[in-house]
């Protein structure tokens, strides 16, 4: 399998690189699979540069009808960038992790407009940078197994991967809620917050991608597609819109421990776990993440990244991203110290200054048309 698909890419120097993504040809259905089964499949700089490559052949070849990604180890399609790397990185000075993003967010446009039909199939956990590489897909597939999320703020981070865009155009302030809180959702959430399209039973994934080798994308989609089960995000809306609106994080803080509602106690509940939660993440992290939320609305997916990469390199040069992945990871405390440690210390002014220009750091993407063909 190795050699396969290192003959594909045609780049020996990188071929070691390559036993973390394999590519290979099943009848029409070019197949990406993130092979780092150990760590979730967790994506790496060289698996995304990887991947871009990849795609851009195939997109030129008639023989491929449909791409397919996936997930080995059956753990999850994939937890996100491999923040320990990023750890690494930083106390080395971050420049790697620049160049990280930059590519894996070429990856992310590139997708966003593929010309050919993209299924991902979002089993199991698909987080962060996993979701970058599934939901700017057109066909994007979640099953009971499903443990989506945008964990960033609980890392002293933001959402990025376009992430911030996906979840600006989710109803009401339900992508506003999954922002901040960082929670892990189902399958059903993802469908209900516009980050997949169809539900499959896990147990028949193997048996749709055999079908992909032949039929179209639609028809075999169509075929094993299921009624998901019901949404417990949709179900929470009442309290998530009354809370979540506005732009002020301490304000958003304030309702959902004071929210009451009519749907009753349960509600309250649940708003008041909410704003525990937030209050436990790093404070510049979901002022600016919700600040995110707020300036990309409108932007193109290319716009939104540039932002992200602006705000991501203000997050390298701080103290919470460091301190977020140590506590989490590194050490396992699970005790960060943030800086500034409240929401009331991070002003207005720290705020703007993470989407300042950065002059001629700034990412640049190719155009669609080039870039995608």
């Amino acid at each position: 399998m190795a050699g396969k698909h290192a003959e594909e890419v045609s780049e020996p120097a990188a071929e070691v690189l390559f036993d973390e993504v394999l590519f290979e040809k099943r009848g029409r259905l070019g197949i990406v699979t993130l092979n780092r089964p150990a760590a979730v499949n967790a994506l790496t700089a060289g698996m995304a540069s990887a991947m871009l490559k990849q795609l851009k052949r195939w997109a030129d070849d008639d023989a491929v009808a449909a791409v397919l990604v996936r997930g080995a180890g059956g753990r999850g399609l994939c937890a996100g960038g491999d923040i320990v790397a990023i750890y690494r990185d930083m106390l080395d000075g971050g420049h790697a992790t620049a160049d990280f993003w930059a590519e894996e967010y070429r990856l992310n446009s590139l997708i966003s407009g593929y010309p050919k039909p993209y299924v991902a199939f979002m089993d199991g956990l698909v987080l962060g940078g996993g979701v970058g590489i599934s939901a700017h897909g057109s066909v994007r597939i979640v099953t009971e197994r499903t443990r989506m999320g945008m964990p960033e703020t609980t890392i002293g981070f933001v959402p990025d991967v376009g992430g911030t865009l996906l979840l600006s155009r989710s109803p009401g302030e339900s992508g506003t809620h999954a922002a901040l809180t960082g929670a892990h959702l189902s399958g059903a959430d993802a469908l209900f917050l516009g980050l997949a399209d169809h539900f499959v039973a896990s147990g028949r994934l193997a048996e749709l991608a055999v079908a992909l080798e032949s039929e179209t994308a639609d028809a075999a989609v169509g075929r094993f597609t299921e009624q998901a089960p019901p949404s417990a995000l949709a179900q929470q809306q009442e309290w998530i819109d009354a809370c979540y609106s506005g732009d002020d994080a301490e304000e958003i803080l304030r309702r959902l421990r004071s929210f009451e509602g009519e749907s009753g106690g349960e509600g309250a509940r649940e708003a008041a776990g909410a704003a525990d939660t937030i209050a436990a993440k790093s404070p510049t992290a979901v002022k600016v993440a919700l600040e995110s939320l707020r300036r990309v609305r409108g932007l193109s997916l290319e716009e939104a990244l540039g932002q992200e990469y602006r705000v991501g390199l203000r997050f390298l040069a701080g103290p919470d991203f460091r301190e977020g992945i140590r506590a989490q990871v590194v050490d396992k405390d699970r005790t960060p110290h943030w800086q500034p440690a409240t929401l009331a210390e991070v002003s207005r002014d720290d705020v703007e200054s993470y989407f300042a220009p950065l002059g001629g750091r700034e990412l640049k993407l190719a155009s669609k048309e080039s870039d995608h063909v």
